[in-house]
């Protein structure tokens, strides 16, 4: 029987500079209720000059690692989801997997915009699942403050910067999904 890939430690970082739409509404014309009524959003987080998207993964992935229990030695994949790293070369996993000191994993990232943390969430499960990995870890991270356009309403809106994390493992047992066993 092949083993099903659980989520065993989950960790998130977020910067603490808060932009509200109040503060938008300063840089181009809106408001807070066209904001919330078309996107349902109230504020965003926003990086300072010493946070990177390395280091919100980095923050993350500790967090994470914690929940499961894990050393960063144990972990063998490192996947980073993100449409804004570091380098083009090397990869923001690769400078995530130094900072943890997680040698033993291989690392790269996955550019797919909205949905590279679901691609990259799909991936390590087939690694757990495939017994290529005992221990996967997945990170979605952005500091896309750096790169939006601030004086377009339509898309300065929607966007922020912060990372969020998962560690999956292998398991036998299917888990309950919504109630089921």
């Amino acid at each position: 029987m092949s083993p099903f890939a659980h989520i065993t430690g989950w960790g998130m970082a977020i910067p603490e500079r808060i932009l509200t739409n109040a503060d938008l509404a300063q840089m181009v014309e809106t408001t807070d209720e066209w904001i919330v009524s078309h996107t349902g959003i109230r504020e965003r987080r926003i990086a300072s000059d010493g946070e990177t998207t390395a280091s919100l993964a980095t923050e993350a992935a500790l967090k994470a690692l914690n929940v499961a229990n894990l050393k960063p030695s144990a972990i063998d994949l490192i996947i980073v989801a993100t449409s804004t790293p570091e380098f083009l070369f090397p990869a923001t996993a690769c400078i995530v997997q130094d900072c943890l000191g997680a040698t033993h994993a291989g690392a790269f990232d996955l550019l797919a915009a909205c949905s590279g943390f679901i691609f990259a969430l799909n991936i390590a499960s087939q690694a757990v699942r495939s017994g290529e990995a005992q221990a996967a870890l997945v990170i979605g991270a952005e500091t896309l403050s750096r790169v939006v356009d601030w004086k377009d309403r339509n898309t300065c809106v929607l966007f922020g910067d912060g990372a969020g994390a998962f560690i999956l493992q292998p398991s036998l047992d299917p888990g309950n999904y919504g109630g089921r066993s």
